[in-house]
């Protein structure tokens, strides 16, 4: 019997439970999905916790998965039954699920090469890099970049796209397990920042100049510090809050070096789908030809899914998380 994690409130990670679902027969421009792996997102307990109200309960929580297509609804022309494919979508939401229905224009195939557990684990977080490196802003060789967050599911990836790409990659942890994960990420200085002041430490690793964008997904608590480390005409990325809400900014504080600030949502991004397509295509070949690494997940099953985001939660986890129907 097909099953999905359902929340009927916001609330904690004991606000998930397990229900049957009837998930039925693919409509017009929809496929119906056996999912094989499932990835779990920081987004996902912002959005069950009710911060970011883009779900009104009762719903189904779940940015990512990976599975095998069972069924195709009339009009869907790019896809068979028994193919592998991976996505990402939301709002609405719905991946945590045994078998869901899903628009065939959110779906791209997976290669050979890429694994159920590599997608679910790495396609939302890869797809944020693409986005972050080639789209928000374009890192250059040469270019001094700051990354809060280093050893996370997007900072690592971000440093190891960065360090490749030719930028010196400065980024911020929170303990020396994490500076090494982060170094070996392509992170050329790593700023443990419960022991210093991250401002001043990037400060002096720049000989004073500052660095062209920091990407900041930490969102209060760096915020201000963020701004400070740009260098003239430099760029703060801001693409989470972990922390909580920034605090809005004056204009004549960017003025005062011409700075500029975005905050970018991933989503609007994958809105054309020959845009996402594309992107996804990228981020798989960076997979199969070894620059962007292949972590092994931490796998919790569907029904365990409140354990897998109190594991999130701590920020003790080092790999990506992903749930098994």
């Amino acid at each position: 019997m097909p099953s999905v994690s359902m929340i009927r409130s916001y609330g904690g990670s004991d606000v998930m439970a397990l229900e049957a679902s009837d998930v039925g027969a693919p409509h017009t421009g929809e496929i119906r999905i056996r999912q094989t792996a499932i990835g779990v997102n920081f987004h996902d307990i912002y959005v069950r916790s009710g911060l970011y109200n883009t779900l009104v309960p009762p719903g189904i929580l779940g940015c990512e998965a990976a599975g095998v297509i069972e069924a195709i609804g009339p009009d869907v022309e790019d896809f068979n039954i028994g193919d592998r494919v991976a996505y990402v979508t939301g709002p609405p939401y719905g991946a945590y699920a045994s078998d869901r229905l899903l628009p065939a224009k959110a779906a791209v195939p997976l290669p050979d090469d890429i694994s159920d557990e590599l997608a679910a684990g790495n396609f939302l977080r890869a797809l944020t890099v693409e986005m972050l490196a080639r789209q928000v802003t374009q890192i250059k060789p040469g270019m001094t970049i700051l990354v809060h967050a280093a050893a996370g599911g997007v900072g690592r990836l971000l440093c190891k796209m960065a360090s490749h790409m030719g930028a010196t990659v400065i980024g911020t942890v929170g303990s020396s397990q994490k500076a090494k994960i982060a170094r070996d990420m392509g992170c050329t200085h790593t700023i443990l920042y419960r022991d210093v002041n991250f401002v001043d430490e990037v400060m002096k690793i720049t000989d004073s100049n500052g660095v062209s964008v920091v990407y900041d997904s930490i969102g209060a608590d760096t915020f201000e510090g963020s701004l400070s480390v740009l260098a003239p005409c430099g760029h703060l990325v801001n693409f989470g809050q972990s922390s909580g809400n920034v605090n809005p900014v004056a204009m004549a504080t960017l003025a005062q070096k011409s700075l500029t600030v975005s905050r970018p949502i991933l989503f609007h991004y994958l809105s054309d789908m020959a845009v996402y397509r594309d992107m996804a295509a990228r981020v798989f070949a960076l997979f199969s030809e070894g620059t962007l690494n292949a972590i092994e997940p931490v796998v919790f099953a569907l029904e365990d899914a409140d354990q897998a985001h109190d594991l999130l939660a701590s920020r003790n986890a080092t790999t990506p998380i992903i749930l098994k129907p």
